[in-house]
């Protein structure tokens, strides 16, 4: 694959020779001046480096340390438990706030960074992670478990959702958006990777106060390096997104205005159109078959079983390492195929998969089951890439913001599911209702991609960006 640059700046090269007769000059004309190698001007080097790329890899960098606390809940409910005495539903619903307000604070937060800058906000969110995060160490009671971990890391996390990937991405590339959009993407499943394990490790070591602190010390130790490289647009150093021609619009400079109006008027103009509810509904049916089904249920499922929980805890941790490579293969893909047809692709594979999964579950871990856990690691958020390009394409420099309330339908699809599956296993004693359900359910998303437009119903100007 070779590697695309953007194009530079056009070399100086000789200085022409001074002719006589200049206009507007009425005395004798200078004598001619020869040229020489001596007489030429070396032209600006051109960076080894676009700075795309750096942004891209201090946004990675955001990301994963942003993502350190979503390694902790699962592994700090039964030490809560044991120290509080609270109930494991009251320690979840700090949880259940953290998501709702992780997908409702998506299109604000890109609305913030129109107007403030990307660098301000992902700085403001990691310090609200750490600070939900740290401030955990002094509660006493239930509800400012809620406040830190429901209220601030929410808002925290939620402001380096995938709607931080498409400011970075629309604002910085044009070449490589979507391979782009697929690595940074699998931030977050890195950064739950990189510490679930040393979260679990010092809360069994030591407590979970240190653990807690660990996920602050993270989100701190990131902030430094997003305020030092973190540029808000490729204009702030002079250069152009890279990949850019002639042909390409520049992304427009922010303007005042207040995000909450900026929001809500994108959504406004967006929902007027059928490829929004679309997009929207997909990928509910995303978070639903995902981070509210298997996400939330695949452990106690597996123990129905007989499986221990730790084995099933380590197949989802494996789940999240296939993640990585499919959705960096999936923005690969997408700067070469249509994203209608891979989304159409990666909703009818994960369908067909869940329909088998209750044939697969048993009391150990048999090859099937193995592979059930790549094929569908591999598909886990795969739908992202192709997602973030449609809404680009079809609605512009607001694609961002408009992504951001596709990602809210996401989360509530996830707290939908994740409710309803409860209820089918208390009533009919199994999960198979819920897995061949989502199944279904990807089958409909499948057809619903097939069917959005390949061209905008609107010039993407419809949608404002600011």
């Amino acid at each position: 694959m070779t590697r695309e640059s953007p194009p530079s700046a056009p070399a100086s090269g000789v200085l022409p020779a001074l002719t006589s007769g200049s206009s507007g000059s009425s005395g004798p004309s200078a004598p001619p001046v020869p040229t020489s190698p001596s007489a030429t001007v070396p032209s600006a080097p051109r960076p080894r480096i676009h700075h795309a790329w750096w942004v891209a890899a201090v946004a990675f960098v955001a990301l994963v340390g942003a993502a350190a606390f979503r390694a902790a809940p699962s592994v700090l409910i039964d030490p809560l438990h044991a120290e509080f005495g609270w109930s494991r539903a009251t320690i979840a619903s700090a949880v259940s706030v953290n998501l709702v307000l992780y997908g409702l604070t998506a299109p604000f937060a890109a609305a913030l960074m129109e107007r403030f800058g990307m660098r301000r906000v992902a700085a403001g969110a990691l310090l609200l992670v750490a600070a939900g995060s740290g401030l955990t160490v002094l509660m006493q009671a239930s509800w400012q478990l809620i406040l830190c971990w429901g209220v601030l890391v929410g808002l925290g996390t939620g402001s380096m959702a995938p709607a931080f990937v498409a400011t970075v991405v629309n604002r910085w590339f044009v070449a490589r958006s979507g391979l782009v959009t697929g690595v940074l993407t699998a931030g977050s499943a890195a950064g739950q990777l990189v510490f679930l394990p040393l979260v679990a490790w010092l809360a069994s070591r030591y407590d979970w106060r240190t653990a807690t602190l660990a996920v602050t010390a993270a989100a701190l130790a990131v902030v430094p390096l997003v305020l030092w490289l973190l540029r808000d647009r490729p204009e702030d150093v002079g250069t152009t997104r890279y990949g850019a021609g002639p042909v390409d619009a520049d992304v427009p400079p922010p303007v005042a205005g207040g995000a909450a109006v900026r929001a809500l008027g994108a959504l406004r103009t967006a929902a007027r159109t059928r490829v929004f509810w679309l997009l929207a509904g997909t990928f509910a049916i995303c978070g639903a078959s995902t981070n509210g089904l298997i996400g939330t249920h695949f452990v106690p499922a597996a123990h129905d079983h007989g499986m221990p929980t730790t084995a099933a805890a380590g197949l989802l941790a494996v789940i999240g390492v296939f993640d990585l490579l499919g959705t960096v293969a999936s923005g690969w893909f997408t700067d070469r195929f249509d994203a209608r047809r891979l989304l159409a692709a990666y909703y009818g594979l994960r369908g067909v998969s869940l329909v088998f999964l209750p044939m697969l579950l048993a009391d150990a871990v048999h090859p099937p089951m193995l592979f059930f856990i790549v094929f569908y690691g591999l598909d886990w958020v795969a739908t992202v890439p192709p997602t973030v390009a449609l809404c680009r394409r079809h609605f512009g420099d607001g694609g961002a913001i408009v992504f951001g309330w596709v990602l809210a339908a996401h989360q509530i699809g996830a707290g939908l599911t994740a409710v309803a599956a409860g209820a089918l296993r208390d009533v009919t004693g199994s999960y198979d209702a819920a897995w061949f359900g989502s199944g279904a359910l990807c089958a409909a998303a499948a057809l619903m991609a097939l069917v959005i437009r390949r061209r905008p119903e609107a010039p993407p100007a419809a949608v404002p960006a600011v």
